[in-house]
């Protein structure tokens, strides 16, 4: 398994790129507040929520697919990633 840190902002940023391989994928936030996920379009308003004290986020990527995260405006969260060793 590969472990990796990410730092999130109100921008937009990729946390996951592209790969040829389905991945399983842990998501766990380490402050206090939320952090959205989707893809390249993900907003506040429609992204996929994950917090912190939340069991880790967990599901599938499908191959071909990356993965983005944003923050509220004026917030920074910390995101921690776990996936498969054939990253």
């Amino acid at each position: 398994m590969n472990s990796t840190n990410h730092t999130v902002t109100s921008t937009r940023s990729l946390v996951i790129a592209k790969d040829d391989v389905t991945r399983t994928v842990y998501l766990h936030v380490l402050g206090n507040g939320t952090v959205y996920i989707g893809g390249s379009n993900v907003t506040t308003d429609n992204g996929m929520l994950t917090e912190k004290h939340a069991v880790p986020f967990q599901f599938i990527l499908p191959n071909n697919e990356e993965l983005y995260a944003i923050t509220p405006s004026g917030t920074t969260e910390e995101l921690r990633i776990l996936t498969p060793s054939t990253d």
